[in-house]
């Protein structure tokens, strides 16, 4: 129950479904879509980035986050009324 309402709390003023996967501190990841099928998709997506980033990690210890605007850039360009990219 008090997982549940951390993750509400977390999409709140958000579309879930823009992100549909979450990490929650000291539980794993929750992750959700349209279908089982696509959850799992979500998932097995979520594990690769994870994957990634500790490569990443540890070829350059010290590696910054990336920028907010070129995160918010990358996501728009896919999503929202003015998406461009995916189609």
């Amino acid at each position: 129950w008090e997982t549940g309402k951390v993750i509400l709390e977390r999409f709140e003023g958000e579309d879930p479904l823009d992100r549909p996967a979450v990490l929650v501190n000291r539980h794993g990841p929750f992750t959700w879509g349209p279908s089982v099928a696509k959850a799992v998709e979500v998932a097995v997506a979520a594990e690769c980035c994870a994957h990634m980033a500790l490569m990443s990690m540890q070829l350059v210890p010290d590696l910054t986050e990336i920028e907010s605007e070129l995160l918010n850039k990358h996501f728009k360009r896919k999503h929202g009324p003015g998406a461009y990219y995916g189609q």
